[in-house]
């Protein structure tokens, strides 16, 4: 198989670089270019970005008022005019997209960025695919408690971004509940053996007080990893990959490359096309 050249988008929320850059060093089938925010957005325009065979969003970006500054958004939680028709262009184009973690968080206030990732993931209480939800609670990453342990078993072990997991992994690292309302609108592909109730989760902290006081969510989805088609784009979402813990495991190694493969293959582009 030729190499795939995948373009990554951080900055935004801490990660250890060394780490997460280690997946990728030691792949020869993976190439990759990491550009922060907002350096990115120019990397992202469609005369720049046609060399990338997917791109890999890993940056936490335009939530309004956080006092972010990296993103070019102003803290309006909007994203400029030039960033807007890249993105849009880009799902236009069909272009692989892969999301890990806290890039399913990131601008809220952006109807296409949800429309992209999917997910039912919310900073505060609001409105999400018809329905009024908590804020969503996380466990583990940069929080008070240690990241939970919890099994991942394949939805569909013949898929090609599940390919060589047909037996599951067990990971430790951050993991968000959220409403299982995203579920029907997209093509599940791994869920997990965690109890998505709410005593296993901390309030989310970027929602206001009175919503963090007595925080309470009901029981949320298991679907931890799923395919999503964004217009003409492939997209695989991943509410993990926030730390070492998953970084250095092999079964989510072969998970990420599984997916950055994947949606940058001609298939992956035939079946966004059909949905």
């Amino acid at each position: 198989m030729s190499q795939t050249n995948v373009l990554i988008v951080s900055k935004g929320h801490a990660y250890n670089h060394d780490a997460f850059l280690a997946m990728f060093a030691e792949d020869a089938d993976i190439v990759t270019t990491l550009v922060e925010q907002p350096a990115a957005q120019v990397m992202l325009r469609p005369e720049n970005v046609g060399r990338f065979d997917a791109v890999l969003f890993y940056d936490m970006s335009g939530i309004a008022n956080a006092g972010l500054v990296h993103d070019d958004s102003n803290d309006t939680g909007q994203p400029t005019d030039d960033y807007r028709q890249s993105i849009e262009a880009l799902v236009a184009s069909g272009k692989g997209i892969v999301m890990l973690n806290h890039a399913t968080c990131s601008w809220p206030e952006w109807p296409l960025w949800r429309q992209i990732h999917g997910s039912s993931f919310m900073l505060t209480e609001g409105e999400v695919f018809g329905d009024t939800v908590p804020g969503s609670g996380y466990a583990g990453g940069h929080g008070p408690l240690p990241n939970p342990s919890f099994t991942l078993s394949p939805v569909d072990a013949s898929h090609p971004v599940t390919a060589g997991l047909e037996g599951g992994l067990t990971v430790a690292d951050e993991i968000y509940i959220k409403s299982n309302n995203f579920e029907a609108n997209v093509l599940p592909l791994m869920r997990s053996d965690y109890e998505y109730v709410s005593s296993n989760f901390t309030a989310p902290p970027m929602a206001p007080a009175e919503q963090q006081e007595g925080w309470t969510h009901p029981g949320g989805s298991n679907l931890v990893v799923w395919a999503n088609a964004a217009q003409n784009s492939p997209v695989v979402a991943s509410d993990i990959g926030d730390s070492p813990g998953a970084f250095e495991n092999a079964g989510f190694r072969r998970l990420l490359k599984n997916a950055l493969q994947w949606v940058a293959s001609d298939e992956a582009r035939q079946w966004a096309r059909q949905q």
